[in-house]
């Protein structure tokens, strides 16, 4: 065979194998995504044909969410990134629906990552290597009820700093994803100190965004978290608030019997709240997250929006009125250090 033939058939060859191997490079990683990480087990729930609360948006909730922000004058501060939202009926788990403003944008939020926490206790428990004893219960339970920063503190150091954010990062939870800017993220004891692993993408100490804590109710509520036994326990820990404010002093007028699983925070300007809240039949995941003063007056009313929110999904028929809440002037804030103080 000629040279000049050989050479063009040789470069033919090397354009096909490259041509190739691009082609088969993102169904390779596509599979990789949904393989467990090395030490955490799959969750053998039965419930893999649930869709993501991601696949799940819905334009009418969508629309009666951004009126709803918009009759308690908060556009603005979702313009600003200083609010973010994210509610989900699940009233129906199969078949949840999903609204969110700024659902991805990460912000600081104080002590609501200490459910990322005790995710990681039970995965921990899970594995053997921690005892699920009345004792080590008490403690997570004052973590998540009380919100103590000295149980947080406890919990994690059994747990391991790392281990915490090595389960949200997994691909079993993704509950930390760079390619949905971030997440659930705990990178500093709830004390006084230094960050041991600021987050990678923003370098916050204790971060979220609502649309992943969203996604750590629906795990939750659908028995996904670690195993249906341990979901069920973790449920349990994350009912009967003991400080009642934002979410919980928002219902409790209207609805006394609800049943909420919830964790908030607070730090400074920095004000957070997510439950997982059930009365009357209906089932819906609720987070906000705010840097404003006034971010803890604000879910006070969001809740209640919220709630309505889901009533009208329910029964379209009913003409529910608008709150048009006064809400005192928005004003700026800086990003938080690593301080404790006042760490709820």
């Amino acid at each position: 065979m000629p040279r000049k033939s050989r050479f063009a058939l040789k470069t033919w060859f090397r354009l096909i194998t490259s041509l190739l191997f691009f082609m088969l490079i993102p169904h390779k990683s596509t599979a990789l995504e949904h393989q467990p990480a090395r030490g955490l087990k799959a969750a053998t729930t039965g419930k893999s044909h649930l869709p993501t609360i991601r696949e799940s948006a819905d334009s009418d909730m969508q629309r009666m969410l951004e009126q709803r922000i918009d009759s308690l004058h908060l556009t603005k501060a979702t313009h600003d990134k200083r609010l973010a939202v994210a509610l989900v009926d699940v009233t129906d788990p199969a078949n949840p629906s999903m609204a969110q403003v700024n659902g991805d944008e990460m912000m600081y939020a104080a002590s609501l990552p200490k459910i990322a926490i005790l995710l990681a206790a039970f995965e921990r428990i899970s594995e053997g290597k921690l005892p699920l004893n009345e004792s080590f219960r008490k403690t997570m339970t004052n973590m998540i009820r009380n919100s103590s920063n000295k149980a947080a503190t406890e919990v994690l150091n059994k747990v391991g700093g790392e281990y915490i954010n090595t389960v949200l990062s997994s691909p079993k939870y993704r509950l930390y994803d760079p390619q949905h800017n971030g997440g659930l993220w705990v990178g500093k004891e709830y004390g006084s100190g230094k960050a041991f692993h600021r987050d990678p993408l923003h370098h916050l100490s204790h971060g979220a965004t609502a649309t992943q804590v969203a996604r750590y109710y629906y795990l939750l509520e659908t028995g996904r978290l670690v195993s249906p036994k341990y979901s069920s326990q973790m449920k349990e820990i994350l009912s009967k608030p003991g400080i009642s404010h934002k979410f919980v002093k928002g219902l409790q007028a209207d609805y006394p019997d609800a049943q909420m699983y919830r964790k908030s925070g607070t730090w400074r300007e920095f004000h957070a709240d997510s439950a997982l809240i059930e009365h009357d039949g209906r089932r819906y995941i609720a987070v906000a997250l705010a840097n404003d003063p006034k971010g803890g007056e604000w879910m006070k009313k969001l809740i209640h929006e919220m709630d309505e929110i889901i009533v009208a999904m329910h029964e379209p028929d009913v003409t529910i009125a608008s709150v048009h809440a006064a809400v005192l002037p928005e004003s700026g804030a800086q990003r938080p250090s690593s301080s404790s103080e006042h760490l709820m």
